[in-house]
């Protein structure tokens, strides 16, 4: 793609809503599908390492990738959002951005090498001074690419992106499962890290084959900067607060109980990763180009955050009854404690996968500013749950995340939707059948299981994948069943399945320009989905 045209100007998208909804589908579509097929090259590569290496290893690297994805996320949680959500943007805009975000990404790779002994005081272990220095060329590759795949984004080439990240996790899960079975340990580990940053990197320019210009003066860039450094500040306190977990549990307990958690962890956030982060750019996105339009707005993201619950609510449920046999399938006998951990993890995954979005409406309607301010109060309130359950391990520190999602979920949403009026009434209304679906189904299935021994006791590796199959066609009936009980109606159900074709990839329209400027996760649902008349409020605007 090569995003500017001859007098410098980003090229514009074409065609109207019909078009958008479209594009928006399939841009979805190609995004859910590349970080399925991520997870699976993901899962070979734990099933294979967590049989190669220890807990310990796992623990070490994750001392210091606790730290670097901090700084490594400098521009990709910043420089990103102000790319895709401004209304303009030319080649000289986009050089300044580019070589402001290398220029700091450089000095945080120095600063981040030079604090690896410091580390290694805090952790009481010598290994993390080395490990700290190759990882932080991480922080300086990832931000050679930032305005690369910023500008993708923002040309709607998720098939290319997705594409892009298929094949860079499988490289760099190659490396690390050849380097483990040589016996390089934690090793590894550290060099897989170093090059999934650098073949993304590579992959950028040559699918944005564009070379920036020397810094000049360009109206919007302070603006964008400023918009940036708020995201970037959400960021790091949502970071912080979400990272204090591996930090507490490492200081305290060590390497060993810190892979263990890491794991346990690691299962709990896969579902977010799965279905809310693929879709995060492109909601914003489109839902940035509805931000006049306050009653489609409204409607569109309702009605997006309908189908995730739908979606996520089962997958959360399902996981938490199953999660425990999963961790031992795939990670192995020797892993039984972590699988001890997610139990606790369990109540909040789908709570999680709602909560997050509460963000799409900050950077959509451009209040990165209110973003960050709700940042301090998630930070304070997890923080605080975080010291509460350190007493009890690491299977306290998991007790209080699954409190702070359900703590946090309608307040968010109350306070992301105040400029435009957007109340938590319809939020509510919309998720809510989901929710009671869930834990419905939920407790059921575990009556049935606990009082039941046709669904297996064995030990063996062929027992628990009987047991999680049928345990899980056991939950999905009982949740559809609720869920079609709650809605006094099948619809919810011809509403999904009315969606999935349109996210196959197809052939992009004759009229589709080769690089367009949004599209978003809400379009998903426009002229499927049908919400209660009371989702759209009449009092209150922008």
């Amino acid at each position: 793609m090569r995003p500017f045209d001859a007098q410098g100007i980003f090229r514009p998208v074409a065609g109207g809503h019909d078009e958008l909804r479209r594009l928006a589908v399939r841009g979805a579509g190609a995004s859910v599908s590349a970080q399925g097929l991520a997870l699976g090259v993901q899962m070979v590569s734990t099933v294979v390492l967590a049989r190669l290496l220890t807990p310990t290893d796992f623990g070490v690297v994750a001392m210091v990738t606790t730290f670097s994805l901090l700084v490594m996320n400098f521009g990709l949680n910043g420089f990103t959002e102000a790319v895709v959500q401004t209304e303009e943007i030319d080649r000289a805009l986009a050089s300044n951005l580019f070589w402001i975000n290398l220029g700091v990404s450089l000095l945080l790779t120095i600063a981040f090498a030079a604090a690896g002994s410091l580390l290694a005081w805090f952790y009481g272990d010598p290994r993390v001074t080395t490990v700290s220095i190759a990882v932080s060329l991480t922080i300086f590759i990832t931000g050679a690419s930032v305005l690369h795949l910023a500008l993708l984004k923002r040309g709607m080439e998720f098939p290319a992106i997705a594409v892009l990240n298929i094949v860079t996790r499988g490289i760099s899960v190659a490396v690390s499962i050849i380097l483990a079975w040589m016996g390089w340990g934690y090793w590894a580990l550290v060099i897989g890290t170093v090059v999934l940053p650098l073949s993304t990197t590579l992959g950028a320019f040559y699918l944005c084959p564009w070379m920036p210009g020397l810094p000049r003066r360009a109206a919007g860039t302070s603006k964008l900067v400023r918009f940036a450094i708020n995201v970037y500040g959400h960021f790091t306190v949502n970071y912080f607060a979400r990272n204090m977990d591996n930090v507490l549990v490492g200081w305290r307990f060590g390497a060993g109980p810190l892979g263990f958690y890491k794991k346990a962890y690691d299962l709990f956030a896969l579902s977010s990763n799965q279905l809310v982060s693929p879709l995060s750019v492109v909601a914003v996105a489109a839902l940035s180009r509805l931000k006049d339009d306050v009653l489609q707005y409204r409607r569109y993201f309702l009605r997006s955050l309908a189908i995730l619950a739908f979606v996520g609510m089962g997958v959360g449920a399902d996981l938490c009854l199953v999660g425990k046999g999963l961790i031992r399938v795939v990670l192995g006998p020797g892993w039984g404690e972590a699988g001890q951990i997610f139990v606790y993890f369990g109540p909040g995954i789908g709570l999680m996968l709602l909560y997050y979005t509460h963000g799409w409406i900050h950077l959509s309607i451009g209040t990165a500013n209110r973003w960050f301010r709700w940042g301090l109060i998630e930070f304070g309130v997890t923080a605080l749950l975080f010291i509460l359950g350190l007493p009890w391990g690491p299977v306290g520190i998991a007790m209080a995340w699954t409190a702070s999602f359900w703590i946090l979920l309608l307040p968010s949403f109350w306070y992301a939707g105040r400029p435009i009026g957007f109340v938590i009434g319809p939020v509510l209304e919309a998720i809510w059948r989901y929710i009671a679906a869930s834990v419905l189904a939920g407790c059921a299935s575990a009556w049935l299981v606990w009082h039941s021994d046709r669904f297996g006791t064995g030990v063996g590796i062929g027992d628990a994948l009987a047991r999680m199959l049928t345990v899980s066609l056991l939950f999905g009936a009982l949740y559809l069943v609720a869920v079609v009980a709650l809605n006094r109606s099948l619809e919810p159900l011809h509403q999904l399945f009315r969606l999935l074709p349109d996210m196959l990839p197809s052939r992009r329209s004759s009229n589709a320009a080769p690089a367009a400027s949004a599209l978003a996760v809400g379009c998903l649902a426009d002229g499927v989905l049908r919400m209660p008349r009371e989702e759209v409020p009449e009092s209150g605007g922008r």
